[in-house]
C-alpha cells in the first residue's frame, strides 16, 4: 500500500524532509501567508523541535540534581545525629570516670 503520511504518522520525522504546509481550501483567502517554506520558519520549527526533544532530558537532569541535594542533606543530618549521640556517650563516660576517681580519692 503506497499511501502518503498523515499528521499523526508522517513518512519521516525530519522536518526538512517533510512536505511544506499548504493552505487549506477552507481558509479565507489572504488570512494565511502564501509562502510556508521560508528558511526562518524552518529554522524556528527545527529549533522548537530540538528544544522540545531536550525538555525530558532537562527535567531528568533537574530531578537528579534535586535528589542529589536531598541525599546530601540527609547524609549531613545523619552525621549530625551520630555526632550528638557520640558526644552524649563521651559525656556519660567522662562522668563515670570522674565518679570513679572521686570514689577512689574518698577511700
Amino acid at each position: 500500500m503506497n499511501t502518503a503520511g498523515t499528521i499523526d504518522r508522517p513518512l519521516t520525522h525530519d522536518p526538512k524532509k517533510q512536505a511544506p504546509m499548504k493552505p487549506s481550501t477552507y481558509d479565507i483567502a489572504g488570512t494565511t501567508p502564501e509562502d510556508f517554506t521560508t528558511s526562518g520558519a524552518k529554522d524556528s520549527r527545527q529549533n522548537r523541535t530540538r528544544e522540545m526533544q531536550l525538555i525530558p532530558e532537562a527535567l531528568a537532569r533537574a530531578h537528579m540534581h534535586d535528589r542529589l541535594i536531598e541525599a546530601e542533606r540527609e547524609r549531613r543530618a545523619l552525621r549530625l545525629a551520630t555526632a550528638r549521640r557520640m558526644q552524649r556517650r563521651a559525656e556519660r563516660a567522662s562522668m563515670r570516670a570522674r565518679r570513679a576517681l572521686a570514689m577512689a580519692v574518698m577511700q
